[in-house]
């Protein structure tokens, strides 16, 4: 007895679809955006079914980054705030071990400039009243910590670094105009104060307590003794100016017009410097 052979195909009969990353698979599932077969391990979840490993990773690199409210890669950590923290803490360090070689070579020093100690306009706003003093470096950096996470997340980290490192500068040109020496990160922490007022009032917030923050302080350079009122008022000023140009450019140009303000500001400052001789009278060194 014989059997009887298979029968044919039947004409237009398909193969059966295997997944392209594992061809011993069948599968009848295909990925959403390029619709080649995949198995369940080259599944991905997706919005709308499933996607291949390709896919997705494409996906991800097309998708738009989260960005900062005033432009810039989004901020989950602030890294520029810690940083500055950090080299405030290690320069205080340096301040104890050799406090009278540290301040000499690199506290802001108006005739120092002059001649061409270019450095201390920077170095000197990582300088605090060295020991036994620490409440002068326990306030800039309490106000740093306070404020200077929520600036860089609404800036950005570039942008806040620039406020920052603007208002320092601010800060030691208005020493080297109208003071003689001093030491200090409050050129740059008033620059941020200047900072959170202008942000309040862009964002629709309430900016009568930044205002308050502003006015006491004010009052405080003028009332404490010994305090470079020069530093505070040029950072206030510097950063408030530079914070304007950031919170209020224009959304289609916003990263071109943030650069120019901030290379503006900054040529301005180099000007005043080059331009101008020190007109500070010769008063005791102070601290900002």
């Amino acid at each position: 007895m014989t059997s009887q052979p298979p029968p044919p195909p039947q004409s237009g009969a398909q193969a059966v679809p295997t997944c392209y990353r594992h061809p011993d698979r069948e599968t009848y599932v295909r990925c959403q955006r390029c619709e080649r077969p995949i198995c369940p391990d080259c599944m991905r979840e997706a919005a709308v079914g499933h996607q291949c490993p390709e896919c997705v990773r494409d996906g991800g690199r097309e998708a738009p980054q989260a960005r900062a409210t005033f432009g810039g890669a989004a901020v989950a950590v602030p890294r520029v705030t810690w940083t500055l923290l950090i080299l405030n803490v290690l320069a205080y360090g340096a301040e104890v071990l050799r406090p009278d070689e540290v301040i000499q070579r690199f506290a802001m020093w108006s005739l120092g400039v002059h001649m061409g100690e270019w450095w201390r306009l920077i170095t000197s706003a990582f300088l605090h009243s060295p020991p036994p003093s620490f409440w002068h470096i326990l306030f800039n950096m309490w106000a740093l910590y306070a404020i200077g996470p929520e600036l860089e997340r609404r800036l950005g980290a570039g942008r806040f670094a620039a406020l920052y490192l603007l208002s320092a500068l601010g800060g030691s040109v208005a020493i080297y105009l109208f003071g003689t020496s001093a030491v200090g990160a409050s050129g740059a922490i008033y620059g941020l104060f200047g900072a959170l007022f202008v942000v309040a009032r862009r964002l629709g917030y309430d900016a009568r307590g930044a205002l308050w923050l502003i006015g006491i302080n004010v009052v405080l350079t003028f009332v404490v003794p010994g305090i470079s009122w020069q530093g505070h008022l040029g950072g206030l000023v510097t950063g408030t100016v530079v914070a304007v140009g950031f919170a209020y450019a224009p959304p289609r140009n916003r990263t071109l017009v943030q650069a120019c303000v901030a290379a503006v500001v900054l040529v301005a400052l180099v000007l005043l410097v080059t331009m101008l001789p020190p007109y500070g009278l010769p008063l005791e060194g102070a601290f900002t």
